[in-house]
């Protein structure tokens, strides 16, 4: 099955490759992308828990989905995870 949710945060190429690093580790996740135009992070997943772990991660990378409060902390570790994503992309 396929999904998407749409995310606070992403700003750019740097936020995408680490999401898509990050989150193509979990299991029974593939495919995973990401679209900075319209915030958004789209995989296959085999079962509702996965889609659960997957947002749990998100947040924990400081890009909750849009349903959920972005707290000034969120915000301060997306930084971090975006430049943790220029430079491994370098």
């Amino acid at each position: 099955m396929k999904t998407s949710i749409r995310v606070q945060n992403l700003k750019c190429g740097g936020c995408a490759a680490t999401i898509v690093k990050k989150i193509s580790k979990i299991e029974n996740i593939t495919n995973v992308l990401v679209d900075k135009d319209s915030s958004t992070v789209s995989f296959h997943f085999k079962d509702e828990a996965s889609v659960g772990n997957v947002r749990n991660k998100l947040k924990s990378l400081g890009y909750p989905s849009i349903e959920e409060e972005n707290s000034v902390k969120s915000k301060a570790i997306s930084f971090v995870s975006c430049a943790t994503g220029k430079i491994s992309k370098s």
